[in-house]
């Protein structure tokens, strides 16, 4: 599984700094709270002071930015020529998007924020002010930050470069899923990102977005090789992961023991121009056994198996190296 670097050393400094002094009980007790919200699907509602938004920073903001940054690296990939200068981080929350986006691609020179939590986005506020990112820096001043609901405010917001949409389907009502889809197309000038929880619901809400997008004319870059509809069938659904370290105040904070979790998510990526298209996606962990690895692919074909024989040298050892989420070549 592939390994996420953790959080920059700006971010995780502004967070220390914020924290320093709070006591580490009353941020985990929030934190279970939140975690057992997450798991309802009831994404930032609760976050009502600076203890929650400190436990959400804690537990979740590690997870989520790793997602962040592997989607936009996938985005990087398929699309070597896109070098946005503006963003639209939309459900943006402690701003983990932005700081995602800074940290993949140089030339982001501008960056607006939406989200309808006040105390997410005073976070935010603070966290981007202490940013090496001269453009998050210039974000803290809170009026590049709008706080209101975000399908209102995307519906007038200009077009940027880059849009990302982080773990903010969700908390969309479902009837205004498809319309949530081609606001942010709306606002899109280059690409759009929606990443949602790797669970069978998060992928259900890419899903539904992804279909709408296509249907409104958008090309479909990451992770799939196609524009068609997903291959996989119930109960299988399209996730990744990502491996990430655990902070000493993050194994605390969540009463663990183990000194890295797994982030799953599930994603699409979305162009206005013809992306490059890959040849495969790798859907799932390779099964390595002594006589054969065996992957399964998402191609422009549809769904394959693919088995490499210890006897096929060249395909066994170059198949060895596959990842859970690489795009590779058969």
């Amino acid at each position: 599984m592939p390994t996420s670097p953790g959080l920059p050393p700006d971010l995780r400094g502004a967070l220390d700094k914020l924290a320093y002094g709070m006591s580490r009980n009353v941020i985990a007790a929030r934190a279970a709270a939140q975690s057992a919200t997450y798991r309802a699907g009831g994404g930032s509602q609760g976050i009502a002071t600076v203890a929650d938004a400190l436990a959400y920073a804690f537990t979740r903001l590690p997870a989520t930015y790793a997602a962040a940054v592997a989607v936009l690296d996938a985005l990087r990939e398929v699309s070597p020529g896109f070098a946005p200068r503006t963003m639209l981080d939309v459900g943006a929350g402690p701003g983990t998007a932005a700081f995602a986006a800074t940290r993949v691609f140089a030339d982001i020179d501008d960056i607006s924020l939406i989200d309808a939590n006040a105390t997410l986005r005073d976070l935010a506020l603070m966290l981007m002010a202490e940013a090496d990112s001269a453009p998050l820096r210039q974000a803290a001043d809170g009026r590049r930050y709008r706080h209101g609901d975000a399908l209102a405010l995307v519906d007038g917001a200009a077009p940027a470069d880059l849009v990302v949409a982080s773990y903010s389907a969700g908390e969309m009502p479902p009837r205004e899923l498809a319309r949530f889809a081609t606001a942010l197309w709306s606002a899109t000038a280059g690409a759009l990102a929606v990443i949602e929880p790797g669970t069978p619901a998060g992928y259900a809400r890419i899903m539904e977005m992804r279909t709408a997008l296509v249907a409104a004319g958008a090309r479909v870059a990451a992770p799939c090789p196609h524009d068609r509809a997903c291959p996989l069938a119930a109960p299988d659904w399209c996730h990744f992961a990502r491996r990430l370290p655990r902070s000493r105040d993050h194994l605390r904070v969540k009463g663990a023991a183990v000194p890295f979790e797994d982030e799953k998510f599930s994603y699409v990526v979305l162009t206005r121009s013809a992306p490059r298209r890959i040849d495969a996606r790798v859907l799932a962990p390779p099964k390595t056994a002594k006589s054969a690895i065996t992957a399964k692919l998402c191609t422009g074909d549809g769904l394959v198996v693919e088995v490499a024989g210890r006897r096929d040298a060249d395909a066994y050892r170059r198949r060895r190296s596959w990842r859970w989420g690489d795009e590779v070549a058969r």
